[in-house]
């Protein structure tokens, strides 16, 4: 049901996600528009934080309200994590807001890089969230308290999942679509807040049958999950910020060179991410007796099957070697330069 929703609401299943390839002459989708492209997709990215804003926010809301009468200490730690989960949506605005600026003479890459920044601050809020839960839990489980109207603890917890759910698709769908690594990671880290979520009815439950302690254990439980997403999204991000990439990345531009006619030999192969954007460098062999208008057109080969196995791909410097003098070190190879904005 929810997914039928999400495509009613425009987040259908059209878009190009990372990785695909299909060797067929119509197996791709390829847009082209007056619109810069880096705009088009930060705005779909603007659209899927605000909506994941809202969606978090108002659950939070109503979570709070069942803390307050229930003086559950699961469910605080839950809906605190809410409220975190809902002001990471601060930074990524404000990363994809920048990123829509043009590069400048400073910034000639431009600003795609705020994405790392904004991930960076995303694992600070969760880590403070998870600090402060695990606080309230421990004290619970010294001064305990009891808890209160079960059934309405039991369906905030209800709530909170599929708050979370809801925005787990939303933001997994638009950061596949947009190539976002963090819009991606804060999806998946959604869609697990949402099973810690259920956790707090489990609690009620443990409460109702009269395992006191069941509601502040259930917390600590929230908790330790929550420095598990903290520990997986900082290794996630700070990958990233020291320019490395997924396996699959560089498999993808292999395969590339591979299936091009002319390319003889691989040499080597580099990619980096620049926010939601990919940035490429390759060099390969090929028969020294090419003339330079073959040569092009062995790298137009390249780089137009690499943009077909990587939508991502913004920018791609082909080098080509001549086979038998490769290991020169007066040689000068011919060069193929392509760069978009």
């Amino acid at each position: 049901m929810i997914m039928k929703v999400l495509d009613w609401l425009g987040f259908g299943s059209h878009g190009h996600s990372y990785g695909q390839h299909d060797h067929g002459r119509h197996g791709h989708d390829h847009r082209h528009g007056v619109v810069d492209p880096t705009i088009a997709t930060t705005e779909r990215g603007i659209w899927a934080i605000k909506w994941s804003f809202l969606i978090l926010a108002a659950t939070a809301v109503l979570q709070l309200i069942v803390v307050f009468v229930s003086h559950s200490v699961a469910l605080l730690a839950d809906t605190i994590h809410n409220i975190a989960d809902a002001g990471t949506a601060i930074p990524l605005w404000v990363a994809f807001a920048l990123t829509r600026r043009k590069p400048t003479e400073t910034f000639t890459y431009g600003y795609g890089r705020v994405e790392d920044f904004a991930g960076l601050a995303i694992v600070l809020i969760i880590l403070v969230s998870a600090l402060v839960a695990g606080y309230e839990a421990i004290n619970r489980l010294f001064h305990p308290r009891v808890v209160m109207h079960l059934g309405w603890l039991a369906a905030a917890g209800v709530i909170g999942f599929l708050g979370n759910e809801a925005v787990a698709v939303f933001r997994i769908r638009v950061g596949r679509q947009i190539n976002s690594a963090a819009l991606i990671a804060d999806g998946y880290h959604a869609r697990t807040d949402g099973l810690t979520s259920l956790a707090v009815v489990l609690g009620a439950f443990g409460v109702w049958m009269g395992y006191k302690l069941a509601d502040p254990i259930i917390g600590l439980i929230i908790t330790v999950v929550i420095l598990g997403i903290v520990w997986q999204s900082a290794r996630a991000v700070l990958t990233r910020m020291l320019d490395g990439v997924e396996p699959q990345t560089i498999d993808e531009l292999r395969h590339s060179a591979e299936h091009t006619r002319g390319v003889q030999r691989i040499e080597t192969v580099r990619a980096r991410w620049l926010g939601h954007r990919l940035l490429a460098d390759m060099t390969v062999t090929v028969d020294p007796a090419l003339s330079l208008p073959d040569a092009r057109k062995v790298a137009d080969e390249l780089k137009t099957h690499a943009r077909a196995h990587l939508g991502a791909l913004e920018s791609l410097h082909v080098e080509l070697v001549p086979a038998s003098s490769r290991d020169r070190p007066e040689h000068h190879p011919k060069t193929e330069h392509e760069h978009h904005h």
